[in-house]
């Protein structure tokens, strides 16, 4: 089955990479975004307001694929349906803008904001697992890592691109209302040219598929859960990849602090940060992407060490050239980690169909994933007082739990 796989492996790598590269343009808009804080900053939101963007999110990538497993169970290939979620998606952000273009008055800006980027995120979360699955069964496992090099590689040249865009912008328009829509209506517009190129994929039926299913959404979900609770090996990675969330966090929170207290320009952390970000991410892409080096749990291992060394910067020697070597670090720590998840979760269930594990092991970390940046963000409210301390003392606290982990990593078994 693999070398058939492997027959259309150059046509699969470009299509995929096609899809990532204009996703990746409007990444930098509307996900763990430099951009998106700031424009909410600019809006007049709390620092409680900010921490609930990527609560909202996470919880909606993490709830909402329980859904997708379910309904895309009888359907083996997954191709169009992989393009329509991609495209409803897309949608979502192309909204917000004409309804910032049409409204035009801040106040009221903020709500839609709030319902348009829960739409992006349920939709988003109804993708994810059916994207990642979709990479999985195009792929055979010897190229699927260097595979996710390569798309990745290109969503990550985007990402620069699209940096540099947002950096001159921002110098030239600030974060006026009407300039600020249509950069959301072109983020729109980019995802859906981007998800066009799906259809220029191969996708093969798989031996391994399951029959048709007819159990109800309750005894689905029930019997996928008591499957994933009897994997320790599972749980165990699960747990270990909290800091994961934690990392989501920071890069949520860290502008704010580069800019409020150590005389970084906004334009510079809404722009060079992210280059900075994508640099990280786009050394990881070709050393351990495209040329595979390391193994699978010393990229794991090396992801945490990363985060924790990130984290310390940031307490003990938060200068402005030290928050460049700070994103660059985010970048190649979050890369690493997005690298090694889909790999490591093929690994660990032998599936042909990985639905089920994509979906439901958000839902396990959940409580984290969605919780840490709400306390986060309420704690910087009622420490203000604290001013830059505040901001030391919630990035200690993660520091400690990323230590924790890396730790736990270190115990993984990776061997088949």
């Amino acid at each position: 089955m693999d070398e058939h796989k492997d027959l259309y492996f150059r046509r699969n790598v470009c299509a995929v990479s096609l899809v990532e590269f204009f996703w990746g343009l409007g990444f930098p808009i509307v996900i763990e975004s430099t951009f998106l804080q700031l424009f909410l900053k600019s809006l007049g939101a709390s620092s409680f307001a900010i921490g609930v963007v990527p609560s909202v999110f996470i919880g909606s990538i993490s709830f909402f694929p329980l859904f997708a497993s379910y309904f895309t169970r009888n359907y083996p290939l997954k191709r169009m349906l992989v393009l329509y979620l991609h495209l409803a998606t897309a949608l979502m952000v192309l909204l917000f803008g004409l309804i910032v273009l049409a409204v035009g008055d801040a106040g009221n800006i903020l709500i839609f904001f709030f319902l348009c980027y829960a739409g992006f995120s349920i939709c988003l979360g109804l993708t994810i697992p059916v994207w990642l699955n979709y990479n999985i069964r195009i792929f055979s496992e010897a190229r699927l890592v260097p595979s996710l090099g390569y798309m990745m590689l290109f969503q990550n040249l985007a990402k620069i691109i699209s940096s540099f865009f947002i950096l001159k912008f921002v110098e030239t328009y600030a974060f006026s209302i009407d300039s600020s829509a249509w950069v959301f209506i072109l983020t729109g517009l980019v995802f859906v040219v981007g998800s066009i190129a799906f259809v220029l994929t191969r996708e093969l039926a798989d031996p391994g598929d399951p029959g048709p299913d007819s159990t109800s959404f309750y005894e689905y979900t029930r019997s996928c859960l008591i499957e994933i609770l009897k994997n320790r090996r599972f749980l165990l990675y699960l747990i270990a990849d909290l800091d994961f969330f934690v990392v989501l966090t920071t890069l949520s929170f860290y502008a704010n602090y580069a800019t409020g207290f150590y005389g970084v320009s906004p334009a510079i952390a809404a722009g060079f940060f992210v280059a900075c970000i994508y640099a990280g991410s786009i050394t990881v892409n070709i050393l351990l992407g495209t040329m595979n080096l390391l193994s699978l749990k010393q990229k794991f291992v090396l992801s945490k060490g990363v985060t924790v060394t990130l984290l310390m910067l940031l307490v003990f020697f938060p200068t402005p050239p030290t928050f460049f070597v700070i994103s660059y670090m985010l970048g190649f720590t979050r890369a690493t980690r997005n690298m090694v998840y889909a790999p490591s979760v093929r690994k660990f269930t032998k599936r042909a169909d990985t639905t089920p594990y994509f979906s439901m092991a958000p839902v396990l970390t959940l409580p984290f994933a969605a919780g840490f940046p709400l306390l986060f963000g309420r704690m910087l409210d009622n420490l203000a007082y604290l001013q830059a301390d505040s901001y030391r003392l919630m990035f200690g606290v993660s520091m400690a739990i990323s230590a924790t982990l890396f730790c736990l990593s270190l115990k993984i078994d990776y061997r088949s």
